[in-house]
């Protein structure tokens, strides 16, 4: 049997949790047909994020932890599409690797999975031409698997102590797209089928909200969920930019540094104890570094 204090850190841990849902979900598209993936990419994404991983933890001299790689590695299997299998073992390499060459302050500057989606678009946007593109076409918008994902998002975020992260996000990001319904006098059903695309919820619980790249004060969370909500709707309203929300993470992720020296506030560290929210309290800034996980 297993030791209790082991099954309460199983528990407490969300990333299981996020695991369990992504496998679930990449299964069902595969299963169902949506998703134009191969077995190839897939095993090929695995390969180098776990390679990545097991490399920047040999160099660092740390203990080997897969989780978060496997999670960056379901991440790309759903969001990302490539011409071959290199593109998206790319993307794979350089979102685990930022996590070990991209830190500041003890935590890792960029989401793996975004940073991963960002690179790839850029070098396929240059000197790779259509080598990869994003998939939010191929989630549809079923209202249902738009609540069905919110609701088990909303549990993880729970567990990670991030649930105001994607609430404050799609909050602001549908007051600013009803405005603009209202504004050129569209029908409301526009913005709100905008609202159950499954790539955005997915983005928005299991991405944006990473308790490793997010702001750990309240306040500094809520600027950098609505920063990120904001050019969200610039970057896709008044540029087109079609992927306007990863664009617009990894920027928010680079300035991070700046929520964080207004609302200062220790480190998150996976399996720690839900916390009540708290209004920020002025106090040094913890500055422990911590492995890449």
């Amino acid at each position: 049997m297993l030791d209790v204090s082991f099954k309460d850190k199983i528990a407490k841990d969300p990333r299981h949790y996020q695991l369990l849902t992504l496998s679930t979900l990449l299964a069902y598209g595969i299963a169902s047909g949506i998703f134009e993936i191969s077995a190839a990419q897939i095993v090929g994404i695995f390969a180098a994020a776990l390679s990545a991983q097991y490399l920047g933890c040999l160099m660092n001299a740390v203990r080997f932890e897969p989780r978060s790689a496997l999670i960056t590695a379901l991440s790309l299997s759903l969001l990302l599409r490539g011409d071959g299998v290199a593109p998206l073992m790319m993307a794979a390499a350089i979102g685990v690797g930022s996590k070990f060459m991209l830190r500041l302050y003890g935590k890792h500057i960029f989401n793996p999975a975004n940073i991963g989606i960002v690179s790839m678009l850029l070098i396929s946007q240059t000197i790779m031409p259509g080598a990869a593109w994003t998939t939010p076409g191929q989630w549809g918008t079923a209202f249902w698997f738009a609540a069905l994902l919110a609701g088990v998002g909303l549990f993880v975020t729970y567990r990670a102590a991030r649930f105001d992260v994607p609430l404050i996000f799609l909050g602001t990001f549908a007051v600013l797209i009803v405005a603009r319904a209202f504004w050129l006098g569209d029908p409301l059903a526009i913005p709100f089928l905008r609202l159950q695309n499954g790539a955005l919820i997915l983005f928005a619980f299991f991405m944006i909200s990473d308790p490793k790249t997010t702001p750990d004060g309240t306040l500094a969370r809520a600027a950098f969920a609505g920063t990120a909500a904001l050019l969200t709707y610039i970057l896709s309203f008044h540029f087109f930019i079609s992927d306007g929300l990863f664009y617009a993470l990894a920027f928010v992720c680079i300035v991070r540094p700046i929520f964080e020296a207004l609302d200062p506030a220790p480190h998150y560290h996976w399996g720690d104890s839900i916390k009540p929210i708290r209004l920020p309290r002025i106090s040094p800034r913890h500055r422990k570094h911590i492995p890449a996980e």
